[in-house]
C-alpha cells in the first residue's frame, strides 16, 4: 500500500476516517477504509489529541459541529477572514472568534478535529459544581449576599479581585443555581426579591395601573423647565426623591438619590408623611449636605411636596415635578426604590425602623459596586467629587 504525507490528504478523508474511529473502528481498519497508511492514520489521531470523544451530536443549533470546525480550519488555511468564515457557516463573528481562541491547539493551530474534542470534554456532564468543590470561593459568595449584593455583583467582584485565580471566579448563573441547590445556606432573605425558585422573566409585559394622588399648584415648575445640565449626569448635585410606603399606608420613609453617583440619602419620618412633617425631615436631615451638592431636587406630584417653596427656601434646593403616572421621569429614584424594598419589604410596618437603621441601610446600598459606575461604589464615586469627608 502506497503511503502518503498526513497532511496532503483531503478533508473528505481525514472526515471519513475519523467518523469511523467513532464508530468504533479500529486505526488500522479505519486507515484501509479510507486508503492511508496504518502509520499516517496513526499520525492524524496524535495530531488530533491521541484520543476519539464519543460525538452524540448537538444538543442546540447555536454549537458548533465537526463540519462547521473543519469549514473554520479549511477558512484559516486559505487565509480567509474570521467575519467570511463566520458568514459561510451561518454563526457570528464572535462565536467564530471564541472557537478559534478557546479550541486552538498549544502551538496556536486550529485543527478541527483537536478543537471537537476539546468541545465535546466540555460538554460531558455531569461535572462537580464549581462552588460546591471550593469552600473558599464558596465562603466569598456567601459573605458578598449576606451583604445583600446581587449575583452579578458578586461574580463582577470575584472578575475583578481574582484576576489570576480562574478557580475564584463564578457567573450569576452559577451563583444562582448553588443559592437555589442550597450550597450557600437559606435562600430566604439573599435576594432582594426574596424569591424562593426561580420566576421566568416576562420583558415588555406591562404592570398593572397604579393610582398616584395629584396636586394642583401653580406656583410648580415642572421637568420640561429643568436645566439640561441635569440630564448629562455628568455633575453632582442632583437629586431625585420620592416616599416608599408602608402597611395600609400609615408610615413612610423618604429616599434622594443623586443622578451622577446613586448616592443614596433616606429620610426618616417617625411623625408621619404629611406635608409639614416632610418638609420639616427634607430640611434638618439634608442640612448636612455641602452647598455644592444642593442644585434641584425631581419629585413626582404627590401631596407630601405641596409646601415645596418652603423647601426650597431652606434647603437652596430647586425643585422640579414630574408629569402626572411618568415615574420614568426619576428613573433612578425608581430603580433605587426597588433595591430598598429589598430592607423594607412591601406590606410592612417602617415606623419600626430607626434613624440609624436608615442610615445603615444606606451606607450598605452606597458600598455595593454598580455596573453603571463602572462598578465603583457611589461612595467612591461621590468622593471623586468631594475633597471633605461623607456622612449618611
Amino acid at each position: 500500500m502506497p503511503k502518503y504525507a498526513p497532511n496532503k490528504m483531503s478533508t473528505v478523508v481525514k472526515k471519513r476516517y475519523f467518523e469511523l474511529l467513532r464508530e468504533g473502528h479500529k486505526g488500522a481498519a479505519a486507515a484501509r477504509v479510507v486508503g492511508v497508511s496504518t502509520s499516517c492514520g496513526s499520525l492524524w489521531f496524535i495530531d488530533a489529541g491521541s484520543m476519539i470523544v464519543p460525538d452524540l451530536g448537538p444538543t442546540s443549533p447555536r454549537f458548533l459541529t465537526q463540519d462547521d470546525r473543519i469549514a473554520i480550519a479549511d477558512g484559516l488555511q486559505v487565509g480567509r477572514s474570521v467575519k467570511e468564515i463566520a458568514d459561510s457557516i451561518g454563526k457570528s463573528f464572535q462565536t467564530v472568534y471564541r472557537e478559534i481562541q478557546r479550541n486552538s491547539k498549544p502551538d496556536g493551530r486550529y485543527q478541527p478535529w483537536w478543537a471537537h474534542n476539546q468541545a465535546l470534554l466540555r460538554r460531558q456532564r455531569p461535572k462537580p459544581e464549581k462552588i460546591r468543590t471550593s469552600e473558599s470561593l464558596r465562603t466569598t459568595v456567601r459573605e458578598k449576599l449576606a451583604e445583600k449584593w446581587s449575583p452579578q455583583q458578586v461574580s463582577r467582584y470575584l472578575a475583578r479581585t481574582y484576576t489570576d485565580e480562574p478557580a475564584m471566579r463564578a457567573c450569576p448563573e452559577t451563583i444562582y443555581r448553588a443559592l437555589f441547590a442550597g450550597l450557600l445556606g437559606r435562600k430566604l432573605g439573599k435576594l432582594r426579591t426574596g424569591r424562593i425558585r426561580r420566576k421566568k422573566q416576562r420583558r415588555g409585559v406591562p404592570s398593572p395601573n397604579k393610582i398616584k394622588i395629584k396636586i394642583k399648584n401653580k406656583n410648580m415648575t415642572l421637568i420640561h423647565q429643568r436645566p439640561v445640565e441635569v440630564n448629562d449626569r455628568k455633575t453632582p448635585g442632583h437629586w431625585e426623591g420620592d416616599l416608599i410606603i408602608g402597611r395600609s399606608q400609615g408610615s413612610a420613609i423618604g429616599t434622594l438619590v443623586e443622578r451622577a453617583t446613586r448616592y443614596v440619602r433616606l429620610i426618616h419620618l417617625p411623625d408621619g408623611w404629611k406635608a409639614p412633617q416632610v418638609r420639616n425631615a427634607l430640611v434638618t436631615q439634608t442640612a448636612d449636605l455641602p452647598l455644592q451638592l444642593r442644585k434641584t431636587l425631581t419629585w413626582d406630584q404627590g401631596r407630601e411636596l405641596t409646601l415645596h417653596e418652603d423647601i426650597e427656601m431652606l434647603t437652596g434646593l430647586r425643585i422640579y415635578f414630574c408629569d402626572p403616572h411618568s415615574p420614568w421621569q426619576r428613573g433612578t429614584n425608581e430603580n433605587t426604590n426597588g433595591l430598598l424594598r429589598q430592607y423594607f419589604p412591601k406590606g410592612t410596618d417602617l415606623t419600626v425602623h430607626s434613624a440609624r437603621d436608615l442610615r445603615e441601610v444606606a451606607r450598605q446600598l452606597n458600598r455595593r459596586p454598580r455596573l453603571v459606575l463602572g462598578d465603583k461604589t457611589p461612595t467612591e464615586a461621590m468622593r471623586g467629587w468631594l475633597a471633605g469627608p461623607l456622612t449618611t
